[in-house]
């Protein structure tokens, strides 16, 4: 397992569009998420894609490749971050520079589609790389915004004590508002539920479910093995699609060498009529199980959202409702 050094003030924040472009609004000095990320202390510095556009991505496999790589070379970058997610980040695996990474460690940061590329990273070299915010989450209407970017300094840029348990916000939504909206977010009470009662420690896997079924069975994917906690999570999803990728972990395998599994909140999901929570579809398809099972966790497209660690050791116990960082995931 490799380290890379946490983040300090005075850093700098790389950003790059591996999918959905990014238009030259991103640049402006008055952009709410950039803007965001200055005051917090950190200089940015935009991937050569910002502001290009190829229909619906930001430009072909190559140059998308190439952006990524031009900050990873970079010796002023220190943290690498996705701009926002897409449906293609997986295209671009075959031509990372994961040698040049493995020699010279550096955080990798998103979420979403982002995760071909932190689940290859980490496959490749051993590097830890974080399932968390990209840069579009800091452009949200205040406050959680701000409580999402606590959640990731906790990880990201301060030596926590360990044991660490991930904080459980008190409340969470599914709303999108942009900082300049006259809008208010529709607030939900938060509650994560145990599926099945039970405590495991493991190294920690995330991933969002359809992005996963692009990359799976290949070399940038990480090998799970016998007691792995995986986490998953996912948008924009219906009933039909969700069973078949929980199945396809199913007949993969998966879930008979995991030690715990975490469920994160699955937003905007259509049940299809059936009046089924996604985790029902999910309870159905694995069954009786001897591990535990955390559902409604809040590292996933929801607001505020936590980060965590891929590759790092983790306690899940169901039964307390928590989720326990056991090890440091920076130097």
């Amino acid at each position: 397992m490799i380290l890379p050094h946490k983040l300090n003030k005075g850093d700098t924040i790389g950003l790059f569009t591996p999918s959905y472009p990014a238009s030259h609004d991103w640049t402006n000095g008055d952009n709410p998420a950039v803007l965001f990320l200055k005051q917090q202390g950190f200089n940015i510095k935009f991937g050569s894609l910002t502001g290009k556009k190829d229909f619906y991505r930001s430009g072909s496999i190559k140059e998308r490749a190439n952006e990524l790589n031009e900050l990873i070379t970079s010796p002023e970058v220190k943290c690498i971050m996705a701009i926002s997610g897409g449906c293609v980040s997986n295209s671009i695996l075959p031509y990372i520079d994961y040698e040049y990474l493995e020699k010279n460690p550096k955080i990798i940061i998103g979420f979403s589609d982002v995760t071909a590329i932190l689940l290859a990273i980490y496959a490749k070299t051993g590097l830890v790389t974080y399932y968390g915010p990209v840069l579009s989450c800091f452009g949200r209407k205040p406050p959680l915004h701000f409580e999402t970017y606590q959640y990731m300094s906790d990880v990201i840029c301060k030596a926590k004590p360990i044991p660490h348990i991930f904080p459980t916000p008190t409340h969470w939504t599914e709303d999108y508002i942009e900082a300049d909206e006259d809008i208010e977010y529709t607030m939900y009470e938060n509650n994560m539920l145990t599926l099945n009662d039970g405590v495991s420690e493991g190294r920690l896997i995330a991933c969002n479910l359809n992005t996963l079924m692009g990359f799976m069975a290949s070399e940038y994917m990480p090998k799970i093995v016998e007691n792995d906690i995986l986490l998953i999570e996912d948008k924009n999803i219906d009933a039909e699609t969700l069973e078949k990728g929980f199945s396809m972990l199913k007949v993969s395998g998966i879930f008979d060498k995991l030690g715990g599994l975490i469920v994160g909140k699955h937003i905007d999901f259509d049940d299809r009529g059936t009046g089924r929570k996604h985790y029902e579809i999910l309870q159905e398809v694995i069954g009786k199980v001897n591990f535990p099972v955390l559902a409604e966790f809040d590292c996933s497209h929801s607001m505020p959202m936590l980060t965590v660690p891929i590759g790092c050791k983790i306690r899940l116990d169901a039964s307390k409702k928590q989720v326990i960082l056991l090890e440091p995931c920076t130097l």
